[in-house]
């Protein structure tokens, strides 16, 4: 066994050196991206990574995965994003296209950019996971406000309840209700009337008084005046109690402050004086 042991191990270190001396062995990409020192294989590891990440996003698309798997997928594409992240940075200081700012965005299969929450993105049956569907799900738009014009245009003669009675309903019910408003203020003043007086209230006794009628001695006119209060129809005659300017003085008052108006308008100062002075000299 120990023979058969050492004859592999010697076709094994055989085969491995014949691999370096031809140079076919894979290089392993650098753990950190600031230990690559030289722009191509600075480009070939970011096109490794981008080819990585478009296996794992294709593999993602398959619900059939089972929900942990599709969550550690996801992971490491977000593992594998970030890592790019660092190699377009480290290409960028090795004097390289700055990727961050001319790259492409990350796109979904149906031409959508990838959604996410932070800096982390969801790919493929991800966007269906449990507590993930939720969290992108926005919310319904409230309605659009209608601007003045729009709410000015439903605005007529209904709106302020000028035809509230065309319709033949709002009267007849209006009458009704006035008319047992009515009569339950007559019966109201009714029974406080009956009420004083059968508690012996004499005033109520008395014959009301028209307090619109006017007295000989107050009117200030002639009794053959007051014999003439009444109307040609029985109507009581009011007599007005302040001077009331008849239409002649109305006119000649208005033509006297329309040349005032005129007066001020056009007139200089030195001939309002002269006017003021004349007045006073004729005694006007």
């Amino acid at each position: 066994m120990a023979r058969n042991a050492e004859k592999a191990m010697t076709a094994l270190a055989r085969f491995r050196q014949a691999q370096l001396e031809d140079g076919k062995v894979k290089e392993r990409r650098p753990f950190l991206a600031s230990e690559c020192s030289e722009l191509p294989k600075a480009e070939k590891w970011r096109r490794q990574i981008i080819g990585e990440i478009s296996k794992k996003v294709a593999q993602i698309q398959n619900a059939g995965l089972g929900e942990f798997k599709i969550r550690d997928v996801n992971d490491e594409i977000n593992k594998l994003i970030r890592e790019k992240g660092h190699w377009e940075v480290r290409i960028k200081e090795l004097g390289g296209p700055d990727y961050g700012r001319i790259g492409p965005k990350m796109l979904d299969h149906e031409g959508k950019e990838v959604p996410g929450n932070r800096g982390y993105k969801y790919f493929g049956a991800a966007k269906d996971l449990p507590g993930v569907r939720e969290l992108f799900e926005k919310e319904p738009l409230p309605p659009p406000r209608k601007t003045r014009t729009e709410l000015m245009k439903s605005i007529d003669a209904e709106y302020y309840g000028y035809r509230d009675e065309d319709d033949g309903v709002l009267v007849p019910l209006e009458q009704e209700q006035e008319k047992k408003a009515i009569a339950e203020a007559l019966e109201k003043w009714r029974l406080e009337k009956e009420e004083r007086l059968a508690n012996g209230d004499k005033n109520e006794e008395e014959e009301e008084v028209n307090i619109y009628a006017v007295a000989a001695d107050e009117s200030g006119e002639d009794s053959d005046d007051d014999e003439g209060a009444e109307g040609e129809e029985g109507q009581q005659k009011f007599i007005a109690h302040v001077p009331v300017p008849s239409q002649k003085e109305m006119e000649e008052a208005l033509v006297r402050r329309k040349k005032m108006e005129l007066l001020q308008k056009y007139a200089s100062e030195t001939l309002l004086a002269q006017s003021e002075d004349a007045k006073r000299l004729l005694g006007v």
